[in-house]
């Protein structure tokens, strides 16, 4: 890039450096976008507007930084081997965890770091893992109770997802993550994805930051995001948030509702009044109350927050100073 670049805000109280969107943009250094109109398409989500300049101001600055941290990583590991004599396994994966709001846009952020992480040469094998794979089952939902309480922490299986954390970390061969359907609203039976040894892992997740509390905290030593080596959250405030929600619940009321196989096939015909209705009284009885008890408290813990407004454009970027 030509020119002087912006210069930052020194870091706040809370450790963060607030960087608006040109000055992130600004942190690009020159490098080419790899993705064109139809790849992007394919990565992004219903309802979710990212243009090709979203990409260029916001996710290739963010592909920049995560590229440098996992060459950093690299290189303390090799000064610790020599420090041992070479003692010590190959280099783990980089582990990237995304956490966020219901409707905040975290798969779509995910899915197209993904695609701009694996152009770098030196970590082409990027997989990525959705949290909602661990979720339990709907009959062990059901018989706890806790089918309406689905993206709550205690609706996931987390020494599942803890101990296929740690395989991957342990660099074993081949690690099973379980497959969930949005089609069908489950948890797909007998069905598996391999991760066999990335270079990278992005772990997607509502709740991916959750520590949890109390008892149960301590009962539960080892914690999903000990695994990650940089964690992001995207944000927005919760009246965006409602309003992509039922928005995306308009669009899908059109489209995926009406598949035959559809957990939700019962609101495809709903009238354009009464599903507003029922999209804002999912919001206000599950999702809000999920992100405002367990999600937005852990955004602090994230070393980067992605700050959207509007029709899923990022303004800011607050960046932990490191």
């Amino acid at each position: 890039m030509t020119g002087t670049a912006p210069v930052p805000a020194p870091p706040t109280r809370t450790g963060y450096v607030d960087l608006s969107r040109e000055e992130w943009a600004s942190l690009r250094d020159a490098m080419p976008l790899p993705l064109g109109e139809e790849e992007l398409r394919a990565l992004v989500g219903l309802n979710e507007p990212v243009s090709l300049q979203e990409v260029s101001d916001v996710y290739l600055p963010l592909s920049r930084l995560l590229s440098l941290q996992v060459e950093a990583a690299r290189a303390r590991h090799r000064l610790t081997a020599e420090f041992l004599g070479g003692l010590v396994p190959p280099p783990s994966p980089f582990v990237i965890g995304i956490a966020g709001s219901v409707a905040a846009g975290k798969s779509t952020t995910a899915r197209i770091l993904r695609a701009l992480l694996a152009q770098w040469p030196e970590h082409p094998q990027v997989a990525l893992v959705t949290t909602d794979g661990f979720l339990h089952p709907n009959r062990v939902l059901e018989e706890r109770g806790l089918m309406h309480r689905k993206g709550f922490p205690e609706s996931y299986d987390l020494p599942r997802l803890v101990r296929f954390l740690a395989d991957v970390k342990a660099g074993a061969p081949e690690v099973e993550a379980p497959v969930y359907s949005h089609l069908v609203y489950d948890i797909v039976p007998g069905a598996t994805v391999i991760v066999r040894r990335p270079d990278i892992l992005i772990v997607e997740g509502l709740n991916v930051l959750q520590r949890g509390g109390g008892r149960a905290a301590r009962r539960r030593q080892v914690f999903v995001s000990d695994f990650f080596d940089f964690a992001i959250y995207v944000d927005a405030a919760e009246r965006d948030l409602r309003r992509w929600y039922v928005e995306r619940f308009l669009r899908l009321r059109e489209t995926a509702f009406r598949e035959r196989a559809s957990y939700f096939r019962r609101y495809a015909d709903l009238p354009t009044g009464e599903a507003i209705r029922v999209a804002e009284r999912l919001w206000r009885e599950i999702n809000a109350v999920n992100l405002r008890r367990n999600i937005l408290p852990t955004r602090e813990r994230a070393q980067l927050i992605l700050e959207k407004r509007g029709q899923h454009r990022v303004e800011r970027v607050r960046l932990r100073w490191l």
